[in-house]
């Protein structure tokens, strides 16, 4: 029996491009990303390669000396992926292909890996394969060598149709038949929300990996499946949850990322459905990262995608037990303070004050504020269920300690 510890990952080597778009330590941060992807993934990165130009390459999206010094790596050194942090080319693709002979991967397909690796339900595996096929299909050249072949023989005479063709068709067809088996998902999963009733609900949104699952078994005393890699969750989680005497529905939702591929976002959406029914939102946020912002901002941009960036929401800044903030020493008259310097009592009386009481500091792991959390929750949820049932409102007290 292998030991776990034993078990040999792939070698990958990441490839990033300083443009003007992204700036070194950007791209330095993205790669930290990708990084991580990769070991979720099941891969072990061993070495890194940054190359800065203006225009990227129309037909190998790095330079000719830049992809001469990855091939001699990749050559010397038994490397089973090539993984690029931006979206390559179906042409592109095939060009590294034929002269690195290994692998070549880019951020979405690594991502849409990932996604295949963790959907459990059917529901996931449907959603998943759709996105899978919609990137296919543009590449599906790379994946023969026998594309101008004619099929001949008895009744294949006339005009012919060539095997990428029919492959295209093949394929065609599957992402009409996974497509039509979503709608008929999306409307048994309609009926389910509409059986639940006139229950407030309340949904968890957030970047990935930021302790969402981890606060959804906190709060519903549930056992939702958390785990230190990205997109542990795929599926929605919806448990029912009571505050003092006040129900409400909680679901946990898929991650977002930074450059999340177009074909998730769109297989998603119904899955995202929790969200745009939600009556309210928890936008989880790992205060403890670096670019936690840059994940505001990732978060918010798919919430407007999806037509939800004016629902009512709670950010819940989480992971407050592993923030570590840098220090100037006190004879270093040469630093200037910046925000890697804040104490997270000086985050907040930055922007987030304008936040106010939507703005809660936790740590679902350590359990550290929680009481603050439920009852800044049960009075969110108390508000909604009043403007909801005017005639019952006699039944919740104003604030969770008057229980």
């Amino acid at each position: 029996m292998i030991e776990k510890n034993s078990i040999e990952h792939e070698k990958a080597v990441l490839i990033g491009v300083i443009n003007r778009e992204q700036n070194e330590e950007k791209v330095s941060e993205f790669l930290d990303e990708l990084e991580f992807l990769t070991y979720t993934a099941g891969g072990e990165v061993v070495k890194r390669f940054v190359q800065r130009m203006d225009v990227p390459n129309p037909k190998t999206l790095i330079g000719s000396g830049k992809m001469e010094e990855v091939q001699a790596f990749v050559k010397a050194n038994d490397i089973g992926s090539v993984i690029f942090d931006d979206e390559l080319t179906p042409a592109q693709q095939r060009n590294i292909e034929k002269l690195l002979r290994c692998k070549i991967v880019d951020r979405t397909s690594l991502i849409l890996d990932i996604f295949a690796q963790r959907a459990q339900t059917s529901y996931a595996r449907t959603q998943v394969e759709l996105a899978q096929y919609e990137y296919l299909l543009p590449r599906l050249t790379g994946l023969w060598t026998h594309l101008e072949r004619q099929r001949g023989g008895i009744g294949m005479r006339g005009p012919g149709e060539t095997e990428i063709e029919t492959d295209r068709r093949i394929v065609r067809d599957r992402i009409s038949l996974l497509k039509k088996k979503l709608e008929k998902i999306d409307r048994q999963m309609e009926t389910q929300r509409g059986n639940r009733g006139a229950l407030v609900r309340v949904a968890l949104v957030g970047y990935t990996n930021v302790g969402k699952s981890t606060l959804m078994n906190v709060i519903s005393k549930s056992e939702v499946f958390a785990e230190n890699k990205l997109f542990a969750t795929l599926d929605t989680t919806v448990r029912k949850v009571v505050i003092g005497n006040l129900p409400f529905l909680l679901s946990d939702t898929v991650g977002f990322i930074r450059k999340l591929p177009t074909q998730l976002v769109e297989s998603f959406k119904s899955t995202l459905d929790e969200v745009r029914e939600a009556d309210l939102l928890l936008h989880v946020v790992d205060i403890s990262h670096p670019q936690f912002e840059e994940h505001i901002d990732s978060v918010n941009k798919i919430l407007h995608e999806i037509g939800c960036s004016d629902k009512n929401t709670i950010m819940v800044f989480n992971k407050i037990d592993q923030y570590r903030h840098e220090v100037i020493d006190s004879d270093d008259l040469v630093t200037e303070k910046t925000e890697r310097h804040f104490t997270i009592e000086e985050w907040k009386r930055t922007w987030m004050q304008r936040v106010g009481d939507k703005a809660i500091f936790i740590s679902a792991l350590n359990k550290q504020n929680l009481d603050e959390f439920r009852k800044r929750v049960y009075d969110e949820v108390r508000d909604i269920h009043v403007t909801r049932f005017p005639y019952n409102n006699f039944l919740y007290p104003e604030h969770l300690d008057e229980y």
